[in-house]
């Protein structure tokens, strides 16, 4: 079971495939491995237990530039775990701590406290689209139509505890993706497009 998986300089963090979404552009669609791991896919989800013990093996950290919270499911899916791990690895590790999301936390658990965040030094939200129509088409949410602007709230109130980045694939079209930075300027998050 793979639970941590290097790409170059940066370990990777995977604890669930469960997601909310079904992009169409999504990776584990084309393959199973990624960086050093022969297969993302899990058996189970692991344990805290699990989780905390494979890191405390890696006799590699200090090579590492940065920990991302990135696998072949939402992170958030188990986001009072991620919070946990997050603080666990800080005790462990002095490389920046990375989430990667599609930032819709509060509808899988609207319960959860967007502060905890704090402990991120940076969350990266999937932004995908210029609109909820297009994001419902790309991503494919199992919320439908509530989902592009619940993204959005939750970069707006992420970015009271850490710093935030939208990311969109460059598979938009060029209009789209200026559109992309024109969202992200007037919330005042910065944008990166990712290459596919």
């Amino acid at each position: 079971m793979t639970i941590f998986y290097r790409l170059g300089s940066k370990l990777y963090v995977n604890i669930t495939n469960n997601c909310p979404c079904a992009c169409i552009f999504c990776i584990r669609g084309l393959t199973d491995s990624v960086g050093d791991a022969e297969s993302l896919w899990l058996e189970r989800e692991p344990s805290m237990e699990e989780i905390k013990v494979a890191l405390d093996r890696r006799t590699d950290l200090a090579e590492i530039d940065e920990i991302v919270f990135c696998g072949y499911g939402e992170p958030m899916e188990r986001a009072e775990d991620v919070i946990e791990i997050a603080q666990y690895m800080k005790k462990k590790s002095t490389s920046p701590v990375r989430l990667n999301t599609n930032g819709l936390v509060q509808l899988i658990n609207p319960e959860f406290d967007i502060a905890k965040l704090a402990v991120m030094d940076e969350v990266s939200i999937s932004l995908n689209a210029d609109d909820a129509e297009e994001y419902d088409r790309i991503t494919r949410p199992r919320f439908g139509a509530a989902s592009y602007d619940e993204m959005l709230e939750f970069a707006k109130a992420a970015k009271a505890y850490t710093s935030v980045i939208f990311t969109v694939v460059d598979t938009l079209s060029p209009k789209r993706i200026e559109n992309c930075r024109r969202i992200a300027q007037e919330l005042g998050v910065p944008l990166r497009v990712r290459y596919s």
